[in-house]
């Protein structure tokens, strides 16, 4: 079950794209704990801070499907290193901007960037899969969840000690910086693959079996990006979970969702791609519905953990498929499910701001357990690759 893990934290190449992933969900994860600091600073309701978060998927779903365009011209590598070092400066701007709209244009920088990090840190995983023979695909996206987990953890404990945003994100672009540096020259070593779609097209439209792989894709994104944007605002606001616990529910969501991925590269094999889904969908619903009906800082740290176990083989299940769709140019799949997954991921988060306002955050959040299990209702039928 574990023998994938030792491949991949000894070959060089796929722990430097690694380093990459982790450095991305390190930044993710520092970024959804100071969601509720970015809220009480301009005294937003549910409502104005999800059109608020609208920002960074709005600017990411315009530009992905400019991805394939961009790796095309720069290369997958360049365009993964340049990406991830927009997105660390970037990084700076929001917590420490004297107001809202500098707020929501350095959001809107950051979904760029992500665009283009996300397509071309994922080609270069599939790129050394075909290049050295193994499957890091899902090791690659626990990576992504572990440096989240790191990243909420580390930013809760700042922000009880009452550490200065200015030099809170400060000494996280300069880790993600000095982390760029070391990967570098691996990452450059990875041989260049083209992103080619037929008829020169950068972005196409789904096919049916894409389509299918496509709902379910929405139904997972927007549970992920659901926790990613409301646990914090849940921990303090509904739990009133101390400071120091306010990031604690996303970091053991992101916890149990590197677990899941780490072994997925096992598991998935071991059960198929279909039950895996099916399975995560019914512990996401639970885990949800837990934190929802028992809102105390340990029930609620734990359903959330049931959350990201349940969520954890979705995209790495889902995005594997979609590189390999039948009927469609090398690269369209994957760019094409990127751009309605982030929608999903991105967008779905200010719906829920939007529903809490009318209704109640706790009523929102409920409400995604019932994509949750939609998604393992679709997991049975869909065609997978």
């Amino acid at each position: 079950m574990t023998t994938h893990l030792k491949t991949y934290f000894t070959n060089h190449r796929s722990l430097a794209i690694g380093a990459i992933f982790a450095s991305v969900g390190f930044l993710f994860g520092n970024w959804v704990t100071w969601i509720p600091f970015v809220k009480q600073k301009y005294g937003l309701d549910d409502a104005q801070l999800g059109l608020l978060l609208l920002s960074l998927p709005l600017a990411s779903t315009l530009t992905n499907p400019l991805s394939t365009l961009v790796i095309n011209r720069f290369g997958m590598r360049t365009t993964t290193l340049g990406g991830l070092t927009g997105m660390a400066l970037v990084y700076l701007l929001p917590v420490n901007v004297p107001a809202l709209w500098m707020t929501s244009i350095s959001l809107g920088l950051l979904g760029i960037g992500i665009a283009f990090t996300n397509v071309a840190m994922n080609t270069c995983v599939t790129a050394i899969e075909k290049q050295d023979g193994t499957f890091i695909m899902s090791t690659s996206h626990g990576m992504f969840s572990g440096g989240g987990m790191i990243g909420s953890a580390l930013a809760s404990v700042l922000m009880g000690f009452k550490v200065p945003p200015a030099v809170h994100v400060s000494i996280i672009t300069l880790t993600i910086l000095t982390i760029i540096v070391l990967a570098r020259p691996i990452i450059m070593d990875i041989h260049e693959e083209k992103l080619k779609s037929e008829g020169g097209a950068k972005f196409a439209w789904p096919n049916r079996v894409l389509v299918g792989m496509i709902a379910i894709s929405l139904c997972t994104n927007i549970t992920e990006g659901t926790m990613s944007d409301w646990t914090a605002v849940y921990m303090r606001e509904v739990v009133e979970a101390n400071d120091f616990f306010i990031g604690w529910g996303f970091a053991c969501y992101a916890f149990f969702m590197a677990s899941g991925r780490f072994i997925g590269d096992a598991l998935i094999p071991q059960y198929g791609s279909r039950k895996v889904l099916v399975t995560g969908g019914i512990i996401a619903a639970s885990g949800i519905l837990i934190a929802v009906f028992f809102p105390y800082t340990l029930t609620a740290i734990l359903g959330f953990g049931l959350v990201g176990a349940g969520v954890s083989c979705g995209a790495p299940i889902l995005y594997g498929s979609a590189a390999r769709v039948p009927g469609m140019a090398k690269g369209a799949g994957l760019a094409t499910m990127n751009t309605f997954s982030l929608a999903g991921f991105l967008a779905g988060p200010a719906l829920i701001g939007l529903i809490s306002n009318a209704v109640s955050l706790s009523f929102a959040i409920g409400i995604v357990a019932i994509l949750a299990l939609i998604w393992s209702l679709l997991s049975n039928k869909a065609q997978l690759y």
